[in-house]
């Protein structure tokens, strides 16, 4: 009679089903799309899952054994020190470090390394596993254009002394006297600190108060 009828199944040899565990995770890691690594305490790399390689235009197994710090510069360095203590008493909490890297396509980034220690037994030296976030720069955006201060008057008077209109013109235009024009000029000269009536102008398109590109002139839209 076999064995296997005497005593039942073969029990499964515990090596091959770590082996294939492994395997597994590490194809489910492969599929993962967020750049995830695995390296011991001291740096050197265990693992990388394609996102990571891929971020750097390598292959995973061009990472093995390298240390994690030749891609990434770490920007915390209180980081490493949180970590040392944290393994000096045991802890498994999740520390988030800020890192630049030069990836592929050239070019810094700027990014959150999300670092977790994991091991089997609180009393093993852990392995960090590490989930990288990039971050997305803020474009640069130019401040808004100030604009000066004119009132609807103002603008009107303005827009009419860019056409070339003069003072007893623009005074039958917006209604006012030649007096009330000109005193209307005399405050915006002060105010914006421009001599002439051709600088007011000026002043006057350069800070929005007058359409740009609009013949005859007229007073932006506010």
């Amino acid at each position: 009679m076999r064995p296997t009828e005497e005593c039942g199944p073969v029990p499964e040899d515990p090596q091959h089903a770590v082996v294939v565990w492994r395997n597994r995770a590490l194809r489910l890691l492969d599929h993962v799309p967020l750049p995830i690594a695995v390296v011991e305490f001291g740096g050197r790399t265990l693992i990388v899952n394609r996102a990571m390689a891929a971020e750097f235009g390598l292959l995973p197994g061009q990472f093995r054994s390298r240390k994690i710090l030749e891609f990434f510069t770490l920007r915390d360095s209180d980081t490493l020190q949180a970590l040392a203590e944290a393994v000096r008493l045991h802890r498994r909490s999740r520390y988030p470090a800020r890192v630049s890297w030069t990836p592929a396509c050239g070019g810094e980034r700027q990014g959150v390394m999300t670092v977790d220690l994991v091991s089997d037994s609180p009393e093993q030296t852990p392995n960090l596993l590490l989930s990288l976030h990039t971050v997305e720069p803020v474009p640069d955006v130019p401040p808004p254009r100030p604009r000066a201060e004119a009132s609807p008057v103002e603008a009107r008077i303005l827009a009419a002394a860019a056409r070339g209109a003069t003072t007893a013109q623009i005074a039958r235009e917006i209604g006012l006297t030649t007096d009330g024009v000109n005193y209307h000029l005399a405050r915006l000269s002060r105010r914006w600190r421009v001599p002439n009536r051709t600088a007011l102008v000026a002043r006057a398109y350069a800070t929005g108060v007058l359409a740009a590109g609009t013949w005859p002139p007229e007073p932006a839209v506010s």
